[in-house]
C-alpha cells in the first residue's frame, strides 16, 4: 500500500485530502500540522482511512509534547503510531502500553540523515526497533550510491531471534536519489506499506515519490474495487426457516425481505407440498399455513432441490407430520453428499432413515426414505455434524405429544441452532436451552468453547402466524467485504449488525487482518483497503466462509491458520479439496494440517511487483456457489481472466451475484 505523507496542513485541508478516493493510508505529521487537542481526536477517530500518527521529538520541540500528541491520536482510534527508538524510556515504555491497549500498531523507527551505517549497525537498530515493542519496524537511511541501498534492502533476509520472518513486519528503504527505487522496492520484499508525497512539491526528504507517482507505477494494470450500496440479498438460512415455520401456523404470516434464489423456491415448493399456501408480492411473502399438528399429513414424498438444510429441516418435520413412510427427493450435489450421522440420530426419536437404493455404504444419501413416526424422548447425539439435522428437530419435536430432551455434544455451527430458536420464538414456539463449557466459555462467551448444549423442549405446542423480517444475508457481504478489504472500498446496504448469522464473524476476521470495517449511520456496513497481516480464526461455527477466507489470507503477509477444515467434506463440494487445488493453481501456498487450513499469503503489492499475481485461466467451481463466488472475487488480481466452468451454481443462493458484484475493475 502508498502511504500518503500530510504535513504543514489544517483541520479542513487534511479532512478535504481524506475525502477523496487517491489517498488508501496516511500518516498525519502532528508535528507540522495545525491540529488542537479536539481535531486530533475527531480526525482519527473519524476516518475510514487507516492513518499513521507521527509526532518527531525533535520537531516537536519536547518529548512531552510528542507524547500528549501520539497519545490523543490512539486512544481515538490511529491504525498506527510511530514512535523513534530514541524516545525517552519512560515514554517507550508507557507508550507501548498504549499501544497495546487501544490495538495500535506501534512502529519503532530508526532514521539516519545523514548517510547509511554498516550492516552491523543497520542489523542492531533493526534488533532494538523489536526490542523496544515494535509491531513494525522503520529503517530509513541516506543513500549515496547502491552498495547503500543494499545493505538496507539485505535487512528483509535478517533473521531474529523471535521474529519469523520480516514479512509484512519491516518497512526499509533510503532516502537521495540513490534510494528513490528502494522505496518501491521495499513492498516487492514484503513491507505492508510505503511512503509518498502528497505533491512534487511535498516531499517530506529528498528521492520521495508523489502519491500520483506511485499509484501509476504500482496500479498501473487496476487491480481495483470500489462498489457503494450493493443491496444484499435474504439469507437464506432465515429464510428457509421462517417459510417453513410460516407454512407449520395457524394464519396468514407476512415475510418481509424475500430474494429468490435456488434454496429459498426448494423451501417454498416444500410448504407448498406441505398445502400451505403461498403468494409472492415483490420482496414481501404471504403465507397461509396449514395449523401443524401431528400426524396431519399422508405424503407419499418430497423434494428437496439441492438444499441440505431444507433436507435436514424436512426429514423431522414430516416424521411428525406424516401418518406413513415416505421419501425424500433431491437433485445436484445433494444426492453426493452423505447425511452425516443422520440415521443415528433420527433412530433415537424412533425414525428408521435408511437409502432409497442399495449404495453399500453405511452413510444415508438422498434419495432416501424414512419410516416410523417422530416420537418425543430423551437423547443424546453428536454435533460435530453440524447444526442443520439438529435444527430440524428443533423444530418438530414441539409437535410431538410428549416433551423431550436433546442433548447435543461438542456443538458445531451453533449460531444457526440459536437462528432457529430465534425463528420459532417469532411463530410462537418456545424451547429452554443450555450452554456448557469451561471458564473462557463463560468469561467471554467464546462458543468456540462450548462444550455441550442441552435443549428442553415441550411437547403440544403450536405454531401461530407472524409477521417476520427476513436478515440481508452475511454469506454473501463476506465476499464483497473481503474485496473491499483487498482492493479498494465497498458499503453494502440490507445487512443487520446485531445479528446472530455465523457468517457476521467475517467482520471480526477482517478486523484481526487489519482492515478498516465500519458501519455508517444510514446503516450501510463499509470495509476499506488497509495493511493486511496474517491472521489465525476458527471456522467450526461459520463454514460457509471457508473458501473467501482463504483468499483473504493469501493476500495478508504471512502463514494465516483456519481452524475447521474437517467441517467441509460434505459441502456441495469436498470444499476443503477444492479450495487447496484452487489455490495451488493460482499460485498460492496453502494446504491442511489435521483440522486446519493454512495459507501462505502476500501482500497485493507484493505480488503485483514480485510478478505473483493469481494465474488466470480456466477454473472449476465444482458446481459449488461459495467457491464461484471466490473465484470472482480472486478474477480482480488474477494475471489473466478466470473462467468459471459453472457461474449459474450461484444462483442457489444468489442468482444476481455477479451483476451485483460487476465485471469492470
Amino acid at each position: 500500500m502508498i502511504c500518503t505523507c500530510i504535513q504543514n496542513k489544517d483541520y479542513d485541508a487534511i479532512a478535504g485530502i481524506l475525502s477523496g478516493n487517491e489517498v488508501e493510508l496516511a500518516e498525519i505529521r502532528l508535528d507540522s500540522c495545525t491540529l488542537d487537542d479536539a481535531q486530533i481526536k475527531e480526525l482519527f477517530s473519524d476516518s475510514d482511512i487507516p492513518l499513521v500518527a507521527t509526532c518527531r521529538i525533535d520537531v516537536c520541540g519536547s518529548a512531552r509534547l510528542a507524547e500528549h500528541k501520539l497519545r490523543l491520536a490512539v486512544e481515538a482510534g490511529a491504525r498506527f503510531a510511530d514512535l523513534e527508538i530514541e524516545a525517552p524510556a519512560q515514554m517507550s515504555k508507557d507508550f507501548q502500553a498504549l499501544c497495546r491497549e487501544n490495538g495500535t500498531e506501534l512502529i519503532r523507527s530508526y532514521h539516519d540523515f545523514s548517510g547509511t551505517p554498516d550492516d552491523g549497525v543497520l542489523q542492531m537498530a533493526l534488533a532494538r526497533c523489536f526490542r523496544y515493542g515494535a509491531d513494525i519496524a522503520k529503517i530509513v537511511t541516506l543513500a549515496r550510491d547502491a552498495e547503500d541501498v543494499k545493505r538496507v534492502e539485505s535487512l528483509y533476509s535478517v533473521v531474529l531471534e523471535g521474529q519469523s520472518s520480516m514479512q509484512g513486519r519491516l518497512i526499509a528503504f533510503c532516502m537521495g536519489e540513490a534510494g528513490r527505487e528502494s522505496r518501491m522496492e521495499c513492498l516487492r520484499r514484503g513491507a505492508p506499506y510505503t511512503y509518498a508525497a502528497l505533491s512534487q512539491g511535498e516531499a517530506t526528504a529528498s528521492g520521495q515519490w508523489d502519491s500520483a507517482q506511485m499509484r501509476s507505477a504500482l496500479y498501473r494494470d487496476g487491480f481495483s474495487y470500489r462498489r457503494d450500496g450493493i443491496a444484499m440479498p435474504a439469507s437464506k438460512s432465515f429464510a428457509q426457516r421462517a417459510i417453513l415455520a410460516a407454512a407449520l401456523a395457524q394464519g396468514t404470516s407476512r415475510l418481509d425481505g424475500y430474494s429468490p434464489c435456488g434454496d429459498t423456491a426448494a423451501a417454498i415448493a416444500l410448504a407448498q407440498c406441505l398445502g400451505a399456501k403461498i403468494h409472492s408480492d415483490g420482496s414481501v411473502l404471504h403465507i397461509e399455513g396449514i395449523g401443524a399438528h401431528a400426524g396431519q399429513l399422508s405424503l407419499d414424498g418430497i423434494e428437496c432441490g439441492e438444499s441440505g438444510l431444507l433436507t435436514r429441516l424436512a426429514i423431522p418435520l414430516l416424521s411428525v407430520l406424516n401418518t406413513k413412510p415416505f421419501r425424500i427427493d433431491g437433485s445436484g450435489t445433494l444426492t453426493r453428499r452423505p447425511l452425516s450421522s443422520a440415521a443415528d440420530i433420527m433412530a433415537s426419536f424412533g425414525v428408521l432413515l435408511s437409502n432409497a437404493q442399495p449404495r453399500g455404504e453405511k452413510e444415508v444419501f438422498v434419495p432416501a426414505t424414512a419410516k416410523g413416526a417422530l416420537l418425543p424422548g430423551t437423547a443424546n447425539v453428536p454435533g460435530k455434524g453440524g447444526s442443520q439435522l439438529i435444527s430440524g428437530l428443533l423444530m418438530a419435536l414441539p409437535l410431538c405429544e410428549g416433551d423431550s430432551r436433546l442433548r447435543v455434544g461438542e456443538p458445531r455451527s451453533i449460531p444457526y441452532m440459536y437462528m432457529t430458536l430465534d425463528v420459532l420464538r417469532h411463530f410462537g414456539i418456545r424451547t429452554r436451552s443450555e450452554m456448557e463449557g469451561d471458564a473462557e466459555m463463560l468469561e467471554r462467551d467464546d462458543w468456540s468453547s462450548c462444550s455441550a448444549i442441552d435443549f428442553h423442549i415441550k411437547g403440544r405446542q403450536r405454531y401461530h402466524a407472524a409477521d417476520f423480517t427476513i436478515e440481508g444475508d452475511w454469506s454473501a457481504a463476506a465476499n464483497f467485504l473481503v474485496a473491499g478489504a483487498i482492493f479498494g472500498s465497498v458499503s453494502l446496504r440490507g445487512l443487520d449488525t446485531r445479528s446472530i448469522q455465523a457468517d457476521i464473524s467475517i467482520l471480526d476476521i477482517l478486523v484481526e487482518a487489519g482492515a478498516v470495517v465500519s458501519e455508517l449511520e444510514d446503516g450501510s456496513v463499509c470495509a476499506c483497503k488497509a495493511p493486511l497481516e496474517a491472521f489465525e480464526t476458527d471456522l467450526n461455527n461459520a463454514p460457509d466462509l471457508f473458501p473467501i477466507t482463504a483468499l483473504l489470507a493469501a493476500f495478508c503477509a504471512g502463514e494465516s491458520r483456519i481452524s475447521g477444515a474437517g467441517r467441509l467434506r460434505a459441502k456441495e463440494s469436498d470444499r476443503a479439496a477444492a479450495i487447496i487445488e484452487t489455490l495451488g493453481r493460482m499460485g498460492v501456498e496453502a494446504g491442511i494440517d489435521g483440522d486446519t487450513m493454512y495459507v501462505c499469503g502476500e501482500s497485493l503489492a507484493s505480488r503485483i511487483l514480485s510478478s505473483r499475481l493469481l494465474e488466470g485461466g480456466e477454473y472449476s467451481s465444482f458446481h459449488d456457489h461459495r467457491i464461484a463466488m471466490m473465484l470472482k472475487v480472486a478474477s480482480i488480481a488474477a494475471k489473466s481472466p478466470i473462467v468459471i466452468d459453472d457461474e449459474a451454481c450461484v444462483g442457489k443462493s444468489f442468482p444476481e451475484f455477479y451483476s451485483a458484484f460487476g465485471s469492470s475493475f
